[in-house]
């Protein structure tokens, strides 16, 4: 398709060559025929719905001269928004990505679009059309960064929520970038967000920055609910209560993590008591009820990681009657019996199905991906030491390279490294095909660091 050659251009040369008048294709498209005689005649630009209609009637793909429409409309005439934005809105749902980063380019020149751009943003984000929406975005963030608007960081908050995903290296850096923007957030905004800042500095380890932004979650959510009791800001997901326990469940979580357990049990405390909640409802009862149930749970593990492992009965118990607590438990369990020389052998029998990767949920909501992936890959490589330590080598040896591989597909560096130690430690007993896996692994590894991928908290 040649530069000069316009839309009117192949719309001419259509008619000419399959001997249609403007009439009939009038009858085809749907546009009326005076109108595209001024189409055709240069005396009307054409309007999105129309440039689709003609693409249709000439049987082409839609999307067909979308280039050639930016061309025409927005480089070589004025952009006007009562045609960015429908084309804007068609490219996503075309998924012309090049098309729409290109016009946005080209609108940038002009400020005052801004705003125009970022509800267009908005819509995209609300419809589940993430790429067109994280395009935005950036472009959106990159015209404001010198300001401190709120909505700057709400791109940014869009950004770390879109951004998220298996892969820690990626995920570390962007919870580091979207921290800078929490408090600028409006108040709509910023309970969810420190909570889903806390669950990604959670499943990457950091436990000093989970403990100092469950502060911060805490103060925020007690503040507001002794101003104005259950009534949220809108936007913010959950009660108001739940945000002031969960900031002491995340802080006991990162106390438990530290190993400082009677730290961690006091927090337990302060989430299992509710006398401090105003004539709760259904739904805050339903809270009340999961974290509740969490602080029994929590109470069994932290006393079993402590070393008392005569709870562990009573422990599996509690979970034999709540699914949703089986697969956190059985992470825990097998921890606890690799730090004390357990035998679980029945346990793991039982819950065998939970070995292989699933989506978690609790009462009130699904639970972080990350955290979950987070949780896998070390359940997949206690098991591995677990078995190596009864001479188990076979199965030892399978369930550490499954760990290398989920590791891998998360970039967990700090996973990466101990499958390796145990790995290697064990290496006499693998088999030939396990050492050849085990070589494929750490090949990738390589080619990943090669390529200034690396990996979240350390480097192969």
């Amino acid at each position: 398709m040649e530069s000069t050659t316009t839309i009117r251009d192949h719309l001419e040369s259509y008619l000419k060559r399959e001997q249609r008048s403007i009439s009939f294709f009038s009858d085809t498209s749907g546009i009326n025929s005076g109108t595209l005689s001024n189409i055709l005649n240069k005396n009307r630009p054409i309007a999105m719905q129309q440039l689709d209609r003609i693409t249709a009637a000439m049987g082409l793909e839609e999307g067909h001269f979308y280039e050639l429409y930016i061309d025409e409309c927005f480089v070589h005439a004025t952009p006007d928004w009562r045609r960015l934005g429908p084309f804007l809105h068609r490219c996503a749902d075309l998924n012309k990505l090049n098309c729409i980063e290109e016009v946005i380019r080209l609108m940038m020149d002009n400020l005052s679009y801004i705003p125009l751009l970022f509800e267009v943003a908005e819509e995209f984000y609300r419809d589940g059309k993430h790429e067109p929406a994280i395009l935005l975005y950036e472009t959106i963030a990159e015209s404001e960064k010198m300001q401190h608007s709120e909505r700057l960081a709400l791109c940014q908050y869009r950004l770390f929520k879109l951004g998220l995903s298996k892969d820690q290296q990626r995920n570390l850096i962007i919870a580091a970038q979207f921290e800078y923007y929490v408090d600028r957030l409006d108040e709509r905004y910023q309970l969810d967000a420190l909570n889903e800042l806390i669950n990604a500095f959670g499943a990457l380890h950091r436990w000093n920055k989970v403990q100092e932004l469950s502060e911060k979650l805490r103060v925020k959510a007690t503040i507001h609910y002794e101003l104005n009791g259950r009534k949220k800001p809108e936007e913010t997901k959950r009660p108001i209560i739940f945000y002031i326990l969960y900031s002491y469940l995340a802080a006991g979580s990162a106390c438990y993590q530290l190993k400082d357990y009677d730290q961690a049990l006091e927090y337990v405390s302060l989430y299992a008591v509710n006398n401090w909640v105003k004539e709760c409802n259904e739904e805050e009862a339903l809270v009340i009820t999961q974290f509740q149930e969490w602080a029994v749970g929590n109470r069994y593990i932290y006393r079993l990681m402590a070393g008392q492992f005569e709870v562990l009965p009573d422990y599996l118990n509690y979970i034999s009657t709540r699914e949703n607590e089986i697969f956190p438990a059985l992470c825990d369990i097998v921890t606890a019996a690799n730090r004390y020389n357990g035998n679980i052998d029945f346990v793991l029998e039982q819950y065998k199905s939970y070995f292989t990767y699933q989506e978690q949920s609790n009462r009130i909501g699904k639970v972080s991906k990350q955290v979950t992936d987070d949780r896998y890959v070390r359940l997949l490589a206690d098991l591995g030491a677990y078995y190596l330590k009864k001479d188990e080598f076979h199965k030892g040896i399978e369930f550490v390279i499954n760990s290398l591989k989920f590791s891998l597909e998360i970039c967990s560096g700090r996973a990466m490294l101990r499958g390796v130690g145990l790995f290697e430690q064990y290496r006499d007993f693998a088999t030939d095909t396990a050492k050849q896996q085990y070589k494929n692994i750490i090949s990738e590894v390589q080619k990943l660091n090669e390529e200034n991928v690396g990996f979240a908290d350390s480097h192969m």
